[in-house]
This record gives structure tokens, sequence and C-alpha cells, in this order.
């Protein structure tokens, strides 16, 4: 009879007992940890994409101009007195004296048209007015002869009126006759071409042999054009704010490019007296000696005008705008890291920046290359602009980090926006 110290152990259960409980510890270890793996990566992609929400903008500070700069106005150089000159008489180009380039006097021959047809017109004339001459004689010998003989009753009072009718008739024909010889005078005198007043040729449009028609029938009918660049006039449109104080006798003078260092010193000597309502500018006249001829008509230059401008002038880059239907907006980073549309109200346009006559002051901070999408009152992240001194030391107040300081808005006196870490401030 067996008993149970007969019974045999069991040994390969306990140890897969064992081995199955310590894989679901393991298991569960696992799980919790990749749970927890995971919660935090959904943690971190929730942050980063909070943080990505909020925009990050480079800021800059506005420029200051020089106060002693004056007005500077961009000016359009024209000739003081520009004529085109065309003929008055029918015919062909005979002969030209006078090409472009030339300096002329007043009263200098030009031209010659060659007129055969007012030739024989005049000679026609001449010829005309010597018959009506010979008739208005014999009339005349007719009248005085009946005048005698109605004394003695030999011709009678109706013959005498017939005779001193047909002598008045004869004299306004001579009249008339001597006013067409001298039309045709004066016509065959033009195919002389002389110069109306002192200056230089700038265009001749024909040649010899060419067909001269009468009057100014377009550019094909002018003969040449003729300027006075002594004194040169330059027209400048001055701004609304600065009118008042534009006047006659206003010293000024010319800035051109081609002439580095050099100043073409004038006055102002007339103004419209009448602002325009498109442009809001004053039309300004400045006249500028001109004996050596350097300067030319239709060129560009840059005029300074001596007037005194008060309070300080900003300008900023035409990219650190917002063109919207409400007006022209600059937006504004305040202390608190949130956006608003400050509206502007402009002065002069100086191509890649312009003039800011109220609306900012110089250390408000604005967003360089605004984004459309910007709205008042949005929160974004700032970026700093770089130093501008390579080693010098960091502006007081400046936070290195990106973050935003404690008092005022991101500090810097950088007027470029440069590479720096971005912070969010709560």
């Amino acid at each position: 009879m067996a008993t149970e110290l007969d019974t045999p152990p069991q040994p390969h259960k306990s140890r897969l007992f064992g081995l199955l409980f310590i894989a679901v510890i393991i298991l569960v270890v696992l799980g919790a940890f990749t749970l927890f793996q995971r919660r935090s990566q959904y943690q971190a992609l929730a942050k980063e994409t909070e943080t990505l929400a909020v925009p990050t903008v480079a800021v800059i500070h506005p420029t200051t101009e020089p106060s002693e700069e004056g007005l500077v106005l961009p000016g359009s150089m024209q000739a003081y007195v520009e004529s085109p000159i065309y003929a008055r008489t029918n015919g062909y180009l005979k002969k030209w004296y006078r090409d472009i380039g030339s300096r002329v006097r007043k009263g200098e021959l030009l031209a010659d048209i060659d007129t055969p047809e007012v030739d024989q017109q005049l000679l026609q004339a001449r010829a005309d007015l010597e018959t009506s001459q010979a008739n208005a004689n014999l009339s005349h010998i007719t009248a005085t002869r009946y005048q005698d003989l109605i004394k003695t009753d030999s011709v009678s009072k109706q013959e005498v009126d017939n005779a001193a009718g047909d002598l008045a008739a004869k004299q306004a024909g001579v009249a008339s006759s001597q006013a067409n010889v001298h039309r045709l005078s004066e016509l065959e005198s033009f195919k002389h071409i002389y110069a109306p007043f002192s200056g230089v040729i700038t265009r001749r449009n024909v040649d010899i042999g060419t067909l001269i028609n009468a009057g100014n029938g377009g550019t094909t009918q002018q003969l040449f054009s003729l300027a006075q660049t002594d004194p040169i006039r330059v027209y400048v449109n001055v701004p609304e704010s600065a009118a008042p104080s534009i006047h006659a006798g206003l010293p000024a003078h010319l800035d051109l490019t081609q002439f580095p260092g050099r100043k073409f010193l004038g006055k102002v000597v007339r103004t419209a007296e009448a602002i325009d309502p498109v442009s809001r500018t004053l039309l300004t006249e400045v006249d500028v000696p001109n004996q050596t001829g350097e300067l030319l008509p239709g060129g560009y230059a840059q005029v300074h005008l001596d007037v005194q401008i008060t309070g300080d002038r900003l300008q900023v880059p035409v990219n650190a705008l917002l063109f919207r239907s409400e007006g022209l907006r600059a937006v504004v980073v305040d202390s608190d890291h949130k956006l608003h549309l400050q509206a502007l109200t402009i002065g002069r346009d100086y191509g890649v920046s312009l003039e800011v006559l109220q609306g900012l002051r110089g250390a408000d901070w604005i967003v360089l290359n605004p984004a459309d999408s910007l709205e008042e009152g949005q929160y974004v992240n700032v970026k700093e602009p770089a130093p501008k001194a390579t080693g010098a030391a960091p502006t007081a107040g400046a936070s290195p980090n990106g973050t935003k300081p404690a008092a005022g808005a991101p500090p810097s006196n950088s007027n470029s926006a440069g590479s720096g870490s971005s912070g969010k401030s709560k």
C-alpha cells in the first residue's frame, strides 16, 4: 500500500508558475512605462504646439532724422524758357545752320526755306498793285476833269458823281492790293528762321529738302526746339505741413549725383499759392544760375530748402508698414508683448523709407515685415535686434535670452532686426 512519502515531487510546475509571474510583472512595468512615456510626449507636443501658435516677430526702433538737415525734396529741372519753333510759310527746307547743342543768340539765323509759290504770289500781288494804281490814277484824272467841266455846265452832275465814285473805288482797290503785297512780303520773310531768344538748340526735326507746311500741325512740323537754360528752373512739391515756411527769397541749393560734393546755390522765386488737392503739396519754383550750362533741363536733383524743422522727425522703412483699407498702420509691440495697430501720418517719401509726422515715438518698437494676419491685442514672441558693435557691452536693460524685460518694451537701440532667441513671458 502506497503512502504520501511515495508521491513524487513536481518541480516543473512551480518553476513555470514563477516564470509566468515574473513575465506578468515585467509586462505590467513595461505597460506603465509606455503609458507614462506617451503621456510625457503628449504633454511636450501640446506645449510645443502652444508655443508655436504664438508668432515670433522682429522689431526695430524708428530712426530719428538729424534736425540740421532742413527740408530735402526731389526736384525736376526745366529750362527757364523753352519753345518749339515752327514755320509760318510753305516750302522746302533749303539749308539749316544750327544743330542740337548749338548755343545761339537772339535773332541769329537758324535755317532757310525755299518758297517758290509764295515768291510767285508776291510777284503777282505787286503786278496787281501796279494795275490798281494805274486805274486809280486814270480815275483821278477823269474826276479832276469832270470837276472843271461842271463849272461850265459841259457835263452833268451825275457824270461828276460817277467819276468821283469810280475814283474812290479804285483807291480802295489800291489799298487792298497794297495790303496783299504787305501780307505776302511778311509771309516771304518767314522763309528765314531766326532764334526768338538766346539759348541752346535741344532738337532739330528737319533736314534739307524736307517739305515744310505752315503752322504747328504736330511734332513732325516742328523745325527746332530752343531752350534758355540760364537760369534753370527747378520745380519742387513741398508737403502741406511745410508749406507755411516756404516763401519767395528762401535760400536753397541743389545736390546732383553726377556732381558729388558740389552745391548749386539758388533761391525760391515763387510758389503756386495753393495746395494741390490730389498730392496735398505746394508747387514751388527754385531758380538756380547756370552760366556754365552744367545743369541740364529734364534732370533730377535733390533740393535743400533752408527751412528750420521743429520737433523730432522719425523715419520707418516701408517694410515695417501695413497697407490696409482703413489706412496706413504700424504694428507696435507694448511692454506686455501685445500688438497695437497704430495709425500714422506720413510726410516725405524717401523710397525705401517714409517720414512719420504723427503716430510714433522714438522709443516705440515696431514689427519688421508684419504679416497681414496680425491683429490688435495679439500676443507675440519678440526676436531682438543684434548688437551694433562687435564685443560691445550690452545696452542697459537688455534681456539676452529674449524674455520680457521688467519694465518697458524689448530693450535695444539697434535699428536693424537680427537673429536672437525668442521667449514667452506671461
